[in-house]
């Protein structure tokens, strides 16, 4: 059973489209470290990423493990994401 993606959305998404492709790269990138690790419950506690001006922001609706919060450290700060390390987490 497949469930629903997070929402994805940016700030100045309709100027700037290249801001949520990029959240989809780093979507798919945090998902295949979540699936390399045999963790296939990260995506249920995913509500919403967001791109502000730079900083990712990821929200869930579960707490997120260190491990999980890695997974868009690591996806963010890539040559995929913004490459750099402004993540933020919401719950």
């Amino acid at each position: 059973m497949f469930l629903d993606h997070p929402s994805i959305t940016a700030t100045n998404a309709q100027t700037e489209a290249d801001r949520l492709e990029r959240l989809q790269r780093v979507y798919g990138y945090a998902m295949a470290l979540a699936d390399s690790a045999g963790n296939p419950g990260f995506v249920d506690k995913l509500t919403q990423l967001h791109d502000h001006k730079g900083t990712l922001i990821v929200f869930w609706h579960a707490e997120p493990t260190l491990e999980e919060r890695d997974y868009f450290s690591r996806a963010w700060a890539s040559r995929v994401g913004d490459g750099t390390t402004l993540v933020e987490h919401e719950f």
